[in-house]
């Protein structure tokens, strides 16, 4: 955790932030603030993305998908007075920021509303906007939640105004903290509410590992990213989900007939993000290394499972499907990216180009180990047959050597 002290705003004493980086690094946000005492007076952890539709200079319209936020700074935030409630203010890109103002009652306090601007000068964010400038979509809320309890909603929520949506999920905040101490008492949002599993009685005899019934191979979906200049990231790839929780295993196939794509593409960075009905996120990050290689570098999911039951998880370490840039990677055997102990996926037919995507095409394909072990066993085997029929020549011609040389003695 890293946490960045910044000015004293009146009526709060110093606040301190603290972001978390790792496993959630590029999406999830944590915030703490301190009031002059160094007592927490307001914790919030979430993630959110926006989507926004605007008019072109040439009278066509897009659609940019904002979820990298990259540097991302607090100006602004505050604990709270008695002129003023708490406010979480956050700000990153070009000239983009998000406000959440909160509001207090005798028993209970609201998440009062929330804005969010954005700048449509951003040239690389908003190619060819028409109308260039700020813009503010403002969503009065009134989420009330009791005093000193943490307000918890795991699920995917979503607030659409005039040309954006914006969408929010695990999200974890308490205004009005007391005693410097977040609560552990929960406030469940509905739809969290209406996804709780009943409590189970555990027996004093551990539950053994359930084995999950193996699935059929997974069909192949062809997915992609358009960050307004055309397709800058193509994916083809059928994906099988194994997911271990409470000592149960679940497969899950990704059906691409019902899966969406979205996601983003910056110079060194590309995402990929599928959803579903099942599926809240599954994303797979590519980044650049030396200048002229790709790899996937992180896979951060969150499903739904039969049991009612979320399960989410994130690796921001990892190190698959590497190839040239300008080039894309193929492997046509199944693959399995291992992404923690109770999370694996299992790739078939999988070609990716995240980078340098040109008319919307896959480049020439770099082949992965598995299928380059193909061609090498015909050529190891054809190099053994050949090595026996040298031995086998060589042996005929010192026989047949020394059977002349006998009949010379005579």
């Amino acid at each position: 955790m890293v946490c960045f002290r910044l000015f004293p705003v009146p009526g709060s004493g110093l606040v301190l932030v603290c972001l978390v980086l790792g496993a959630l690094r590029s999406y999830a946000l944590e915030l703490t603030l301190q009031d002059s005492g160094k007592a927490t007076c307001l914790y919030a952890k979430w993630q959110m993305t926006f989507r926004v539709h605007y008019e072109t200079t040439n009278k066509t319209y897009k659609t940019q998908t904002i979820s990298d936020l990259g540097t991302v700074t607090y100006n602004g935030s505050i604990c709270g007075d008695d002129q003023s409630g708490p406010r979480i203010a956050v700000q990153f890109r070009s000239g983009f920021s998000w406000i959440a103002n909160f509001t207090k009652a005798a028993s209970t306090y609201s998440i009062d509303s929330i804005s969010f601007s954005y700048n449509t000068s951003d040239n690389v964010t908003f190619p060819d906007a028409k109308d260039k400038g700020m813009h503010t979509v403002y969503h009065p809320l009134g989420i009330e939640i009791p005093l000193n309890e943490l307000f918890r909603c795991n699920s995917l929520s979503t607030l659409e105004n005039n040309d954006v949506v914006q969408q929010y999920w695990d999200v974890h905040v308490q205004a009005f903290v007391q005693n410097g101490t977040v609560s552990k008492n929960e406030f469940l949002c509905d739809k969290d509410k209406t996804s709780t599993v009943v409590p189970t009685i555990h027996t004093t005899v551990p539950s053994p590992t359930t084995t999950p019934t193996p699935k059929e191979k997974p069909e192949a979906g062809t997915y992609s990213v358009n960050n307004g200049n055309g397709t800058c990231l193509l994916a083809t790839m059928g994906l099988q989900l194994n997911i271990t929780q409470d000592k149960v295993a679940s497969v899950i196939n990704v059906n691409p007939n019902t899966t969406h794509s979205t996601g983003s593409c910056q110079s060194h960075t590309a995402l990929l993000r599928l959803n579903s009905s099942t599926i809240k996120y599954l994303d797979f990050v590519f980044a650049v290394k030396n200048e002229n290689r790709f790899y996937l570098k992180e896979v951060n999911v969150s499903v739904n499972l039969v049991n009612g039951s979320v399960f989410s998880i994130a690796n921001n370490n990892l190190s698959y499907w590497d190839a040239p840039l300008g080039s894309s990677y193929m492997c046509n055997k199944e693959q399995t990216v291992s992404v923690s102990g109770a999370f694996q996926i299992n790739t078939f037919d999988l070609r990716v180009q995240p980078f340098n995507v040109i008319e919307g095409k896959y480049s020439t394909a770099q082949d992965c180990s598995a299928d380059d072990d193909n061609f090498l066993v015909p050529i190891a085997v054809g190099a053994a047959l050949a090595g026996v029929l040298i031995l086998v020549l060589l042996a005929y011609f010192i026989g047949l050597k020394r059977h002349h040389a006998g009949y010379e003695q005579f």
